[in-house]
Formats: structure tokens, C-alpha cells, sequence
């Protein structure tokens, strides 16, 4: 028996909730951004009205309020958001017990043993709309599929589009419905890749899914270098509709690192300003580290120039001597790790990594040093930050004007909270 898998999407979901939330605005384009005094003045989502007048994501809000002066704009309250995502997702949970997130605002289901209970994959997508509308004031869209990639275009490709707002896309339609569509649409292909597609004559999905794989890896290889095999096999069995991953709650648990990253508000270009807040990403990668019970032995620095059109920086990594998640060790080996590679160029961004994850109950102890007394202070500092807020115990450096701790204490995902 074939598996019928929809993908959830929630239209304009920051948005949708803000005129959820005000009713005043039912039929005003409303738009939701961020700080417009600061870089992340750029539209997260706008409405289908404000998109009807040219608004688009990621726009900058001084040029969307030009195509649109009457644009009705909200600052985001990101924690507002997660309470909605996670409603919605208890909404899924009364069909099926097989509900995996994808994002805030998009959930496959698998709900091949619920279907006798609430009727055909179009009805149960239907009253997973009402109940969501009913809820929260969202509009959803629901793709079906037997995979969770054909569920996924069907979402993307149809159900978006439809004013019903739901499409299926079955195996036995794929070369009929699938293939005759631009190479660009196909899950997993971004800009770039469709470049490398098109110029390999391969314009639409049909005509790469016709490529024998063998020979797709091959002109991939030619493009991409000899590591591109897998990719090659991933987007050959997408465009075939051939996905074997099932549904699972467990998909995202599988941690392979424990990173953060700071997009700065102004370029940071003294080893005074830019020793803050690697000291800061160290701090909170470690206090993450913890409290998911890893040590890593692979750190891993990353930096970025002002110019976003003409992309300078650099991504490095070194071996630890031992895994560790001590925020003084990591710091003294990140920067080590900048100054290396630093070309004092200015720096608008700056981002951490520990990977090599190892459990934190067994540990390597030093001739030198007491690294079980700076364990059990950690561990304290942690409680109170857990108990009080991040920004409940700071380092007298996050005190400056060019630190970040506390002003990002404030803010989920990079926005207020």
C-alpha cells in the first residue's frame, strides 16, 4: 500500500497571525519586518494583499513602503510565531501521531492509517484547514504525495496556487505533471544548480529524470568534481518521485553540531571589537553544548565582509586536542583559529561551530589546570542563566558598546522575541 504524505504549509504565516491578531487590518497589506533602523530592516512575510502591490519577501522595507506606501508594517514577535507553529502542531497530532516539522511554518504528516477515520487525503486536508483557520487565523495549503519530495511539490508547484489550497500529486501522474516542469522548480535545486542544469541542456525535470544516473553523475563530475555523486543520485531520485525517508519525530534529533552566529550592526574592524564577540560566540556555543550534554573536538570560525554583492570572509576549522565545552578553551582556540586567517579586512559577520560531538560524561583530565572545578562553575553559571535569562550573568566585555549578549537576549532566531 502506497503511503500518503502531505505537506502542511501555512500561508504568510507571520503575517497571517499579526492580522490574526488584528482584526483592524483584515483588509490592509500588512507586512512583517524588521527593525527598519537597523540591517534587518527587510520584509520576513507580507500578506497576499501587500504581495498583490509588489511586496516581496526578503525586500528591503524602505523599497517595499515605495511600492507601497500604504504597507501597515509589525516588527516580528518571534515567540508569538513558535507559540502559533506549535498549536498548529497539536492540531496534527489529532489525526496522526506521525507529524514531523520541516520548518515554523511547514509540517509533513503521514497519515497512510488515519484515513479510515476521517475520510479521503483531500477531506482530512480540508478539515486540517478548517481547524487550523479555526485556531489560529492561518490559512494553510496542503500538498499530497506518497513521498514526503512529491508531497513537498505539490505544495509548492499547485496547492499554493489553487484557491482550494490542496493538490495530489500520485506516483502514476508524475511523468504526466512533473516532468514537463522548468528544471527550477524541483525540490532541492536553487538558482545556482539550475544554472549548471540548463547549461547541461537539461531545461526541465523530465529531462533530467530521463538522464541515466551513471551519465548524470558523470556530467555532474565534469561541473562539480568528483564528490558530486551523491547529489547527482539525490536530485535523479527527486525528480522520479522516489523518496524512501519515512516521517519521524526523530529526523532533526540527530545533532552533528552546535553552532551560533552574529550578523553585526555596524563593520567591526579592531581585535578589540572583534575579541567581544568571539568571546561571546564561545560563550554560547559552550552554554548550548551543555545543555544538550556534548563536547566537541572540531571548532570551526567564520567570518564575513560588509559587501553582501561582493562576498569577502572565510570558513575554517581545526582539531582540538580534546573535546571540550569550556568556554576559555574554546575562545583561546577560536581566536587562534581568526587571527590566522583574518585578512583585517572589516567584519559585519561572525559565526562558531563545535562538531565531532562526543557525551560530556567521560572527559580527558589535565596535568594542568582544574578543568573539573571550571566544569562545576560552568554548570552553576548555567542554572542561573537557565533559570533567569541569558543575560542574568555576563563577562564585564558584554558590557561594551560593541557587544551583543545582551541585546540578543531579547530576540529569538536574530528578532524580538
Amino acid at each position: 500500500m502506497e503511503r500518503v504524505i502531505m505537506l502542511v504549509d501555512c500561508q504568510s504565516f507571520y503575517a497571517s497571525v499579526e492580522k490574526s491578531a488584528h482584526p483592524e487590518y483584515r483588509d490592509r497589506p500588512l507586512a512583517v519586518a524588521g527593525d527598519p533602523a537597523r540591517r534587518s530592516g527587510i520584509i520576513l512575510a507580507a500578506c497576499p494583499l501587500a504581495k498583490e502591490r509588489g511586496v516581496t519577501t526578503a525586500q528591503r522595507l524602505g523599497e517595499a513602503l515605495g511600492q507601497c506606501p500604504e504597507l501597515v508594517v509589525i516588527r516580528p514577535r518571534m515567540q508569538t510565531y513558535i507559540e502559533a507553529s506549535l498549536k498548529i502542531t497539536e492540531i496534527f497530532h489529532r489525526f496522526t501521531d506521525l507529524v514531523e516539522p520541516y520548518s515554523i511554518d511547514e509540517q509533513f504528516l503521514d497519515v497512510t492509517g488515519s484515513l479510515r477515520y476521517f475520510g479521503s487525503p483531500p477531506e482530512l486536508a480540508r478539515q486540517l484547514q478548517d481547524y487550523i483557520l479555526l485556531s489560529t487565523g492561518v490559512w494553510a495549503r496542503v500538498g499530497i504525495g506518497p513521498t514526503k519530495v512529491l508531497a513537498k511539490m505539490a505544495t509548492d508547484i499547485w496547492a499554493k496556487k489553487l484557491t482550494e489550497g490542496v493538490f495530489t500529486l500520485p506516483t502514476a501522474r508524475v511523468e504526466e505533471l512533473l516532468w514537463p516542469r522548468p528544471i527550477r522548480q524541483l525540490f532541492g535545486v536553487g538558482s545556482r544548480m539550475a544554472r549548471h542544469f540548463e547549461r547541461m541542456g537539461l531545461r526541465t525535470i523530465g529531462e533530467l529524470a530521463a538522464v541515466p544516473l551513471p551519465e548524470l553523475k558523470r556530467r555532474l563530475r565534469l561541473r562539480l568534481g568528483r564528490n558530486s555523486d551523491i547529489q547527482a543520485e539525490l536530485y535523479w531520485q527527486t525528480a522520479r518521485g522516489l523518496d524512501p525517508s519515512p516521517v519521524a519525530l526523530s529526523t532533526h534529533d540527530r545533532q552533528q553540531a552546535v553552532g551560533h552566529q552574529m550578523t553585526l550592526p555596524y563593520d567591526y574592524a579592531t581585535p578589540e571589537e572583534i575579541n567581544i564577540i568571539l568571546l561571546e560566540l564561545s560563550e554560547e556555543v559552550c552554554r548550548r553544548c551543555r545543555a544538550k550534554g556534548y563536547m566537541g573536538r572540531v571548532l570551526a570560525v567564520s567570518a564575513r565582509g560588509a559587501d553582501y554583492d561582493a562576498p569577502t570572509g572565510f570558513s575554517r576549522q581545526s582539531t582540538l586536542l580534546d573535546p571540550t565545552h569550556l568556554t576559555d578553551e574554546v575562545y583561546a582556540a577560536a581566536r587562534k583559529l581568526f587571527y590566522a586567517h583574518w585578512d583585517g579586512e572589516p567584519v559585519r559577520q561572525l559565526g562558531m561551530a563545535l562538531s565531532g560531538l562526543s557525551p560530556d560524561g567521560e572527559y580527558q583530565l589535565t596535568m594542568f589546570g582544574d578543568r573539573e572545578r571550571k566544569r562545576r562553575l560552568a554548570k552553576a553559571t548555567d542554572t542561573i542563566k537557565a533559570r533567569f535569562g541569558a543575560a542574568a550573568l555576563l563577562r564585564a566585555s558584554s558590557l561594551t558598546d560593541a557587544a551583543q549578549a545582551r541585546e540578543r537576549e531579547a530576540k529569538i532566531g536574530g528578532h524580538y522575541k
